[in-house]
């Protein structure tokens, strides 16, 4: 079921968080000038060649992944809930000298409003929690498939539902979500960019300044790794690839976890090796 009024909330939420986490990232402008790119490994595996293919990416914050795209030669085009995620990503494209469009919107209006058109994408994008925020997975999935071309494809990167099942510590929490459920929390989307210590900053970290407080909640959306898949099938796409990757790029998600090259991380000795990534691959025929 769709949850608009959580949505918005969570616009909210995203303004204050975005705000603190740019903060943080010096210099980005500078950065892609010079050819850096914010994409890892793994994205650009599932991607694929995009040099001349036109790329939607959703959820896309504040667009360096969707301007590192551009750096690759794809027609990006960035589409995101939050005012201060888009105005950013705009001021970055034209300090960069790197085009592409960023379009501020619920992904949902987005998808039914360019469904109508003639509009249509080889490349459907995201990653790294973008469908917690998702409160209608059937609804997403089959919006993805009527913007895409023939043969076009929805490539994925996301942290593991498993991840859901611990707290920091690594402990089973007291009870599990059930798929699609909606999760509140009071203290609003984090500033996790902050908290990473420039594993996320690859153009160079800042410290902060003021303690962080975001005084609007957010939602997130339970949704499990067979929901997933199934929701893009039922909507007509074919299962290319899904891949699980024992470590997390970027992202120290428990308090034991071991630093790899490459800014990963996996689970320490007293966790269990969980799966912390997944990919996917859906094909239109």
């Amino acid at each position: 079921m769709l949850r608009p009024e959580l949505h918005q909330a969570n616009r909210r939420s995203w303004n204050v968080a975005t705000a603190a986490h740019n903060l943080h990232k010096r210099d980005q402008a500078g950065f892609l000038r010079a050819g850096g790119s914010t994409l890892f490994p793994e994205e650009l595996e599932l991607l694929g060649d995009v040099c001349g293919l036109s790329v939607a990416h959703l959820l896309c914050n504040s667009g360096q992944d969707t301007l590192s795209l551009a750096r690759l030669g794809a027609q990006a085009t960035g589409v995101d809930i939050s005012d201060e995620a888009v105005a950013c990503a705009r001021e970055l494209s034209r300090a960069a000298g790197l085009p592409a469009v960023f379009e501020r919107a619920d992904v949902y209006d987005w998808l039914a409003a360019t469904t109508v058109t003639p509009r249509r994408f080889d490349v459907a994008f995201c990653s790294y929690g973008a469908l917690c925020w998702l409160s209608d997975l059937p609804i997403f999935a089959r919006g993805v498939a009527s913007i895409l071309k023939p043969g076009g494809r929805f490539a994925c990167v996301e942290f593991h539902p498993d991840v859901a099942l611990l707290d920091e510590d690594g402990r089973p929490l007291g009870a599990a979500a059930r798929d699609g459920e909606a999760l509140a929390w009071p203290e609003g989307v984090a500033d996790y960019v902050g908290a990473a210590g420039g594993a996320l900053s690859p153009s160079g970290h800042a410290a902060g300044g003021e303690p962080y407080r975001n005084p609007h909640p957010a939602y997130e959306f339970v949704h499990g790794l067979a929901e997933i898949v199934q929701a893009f099938v039922d909507a007509g796409l074919v299962l290319r690839t899904l891949r699980e990757w024992p470590y997390a790029n970027g992202c120290r998600l428990f308090k034991d976890m071991r630093e790899l090259p490459g800014e990963r991380w996996r689970t320490g000795e007293s966790l269990p090796a969980i799966p912390l990534m997944y990919g996917m691959v859906v094909q239109r025929g």
